[in-house]
């Protein structure tokens, strides 16, 4: 193990979660607190059957620092799945990270308020009707040229005022602790998170200006409307990275040289169920003009 830079440690741990299928998953644990959670506006979600992954502070051992995993839409597994938010929870002294996970229900993540649904216990986004899924457009926003299957539901916002954005669960944070249902949620069999959404918190880890450190908690990238998609700010204004910008504008001649931009960040998407509806090919939404409120469920 490596000792992290400017007093920071990180030790692995190998959690034997028990579950229907006996899974193993491996979390880490860092000895100083995440930083908060940053306030960002959503992106329309531009596929039907997409759900909402909301974006979540990881940690770099070689760094000794987080970085900003910014949020993304994404295609489950399968039908009928949901997913539960990865959280950091403190313990024995140290800030255990628990990763996602696709459930048929929400378990619990720490009674983070995410936002967008994800109010800090369960999600009021919307649920599975047979194949389709059924966007509660109160709490998140939709494509409605390519999304039909939507409602309305008010009564899931969570109106109580929130003066912090907590993004772990302990002292100074979070105090939520699971519920029956939950409990329930967490003991069914979990479907890990996919090769796309890994490869999709390793890329962020790869741009520094992701990390708290560089961006003292404000990431130029909060959100994206999938994974390899368009990179968004907190006021939903699209982000360039840093290197295909300097491909964009070359450096003078005698300027010191600058790597090339890194591979297509768009890879081939996984196949998805065979009767998931064809994206139609339709004129990508403007994200939402206006911040999140600083009342209600719309807090991350």
């Amino acid at each position: 193990m490596k000792k992290a830079k400017l007093g920071f440690f990180l030790s692995v741990l190998l959690l034997v979660v028990a579950s229907a299928k006996g899974q193993v998953s491996v979390s880490l644990s860092v000895n100083t607190a995440p930083p908060a959670l940053p306030v960002y506006v959503q992106p329309a979600c531009p596929v039907d059957g997409y759900l909402w992954v909301p974006g979540y502070w990881a940690y770099d051992n070689n760094a000794g620092d987080y970085y900003w995993v910014p949020g993304y839409w994404a295609a489950p597994p399968r039908y009928g799945l949901l997913w539960t938010p990865s959280y950091w929870g403190y313990s024995n002294g140290v800030y255990v990270y628990h990763s996602g996970y696709w459930a048929p229900h929400v378990g619990y993540y720490g009674g983070i308020n995410y936002g967008f649904g994800y109010g800090g216990s369960g999600f009021g986004g919307g649920s599975w009707v047979g194949n389709s899924f059924r966007y509660n457009t109160a709490v998140v926003n939709v494509n409605t040229t390519v999304v039909h299957n939507t409602y309305v539901d008010r009564t899931v916002i969570n109106n109580t005022t929130v003066n912090n954005h907590y993004s772990y669960n302990g002292p100074g944070g979070s105090t939520a602790q699971p519920r029956p249902q939950e409990l329930a949620a967490m003991k069914e069999p979990h479907v890990e998170a996919t090769a796309e959404q890994t490869s999709h918190e390793q890329r962020a880890g790869q741009d520094k200006t992701q990390f708290a450190k560089n961006n003292g908690g404000r990431p130029s990238a909060t959100a994206m409307d999938r994974i390899g998609g368009q990179r968004m700010d907190s006021q939903g204004g699209k982000v360039v990275r840093a290197d295909r910008a300097s491909a964009v504008n070359p450096p003078a001649a005698n300027a010191r040289p600058v790597r090339a931009a890194e591979a297509s960040e768009h890879p081939a998407e996984r196949p998805r169920p065979a009767t998931r509806p064809v994206r139609q090919q339709a004129h990508k939404p403007q994200p939402r003009a206006e911040r999140r409120p600083e009342h209600g469920r719309d807090k991350r």
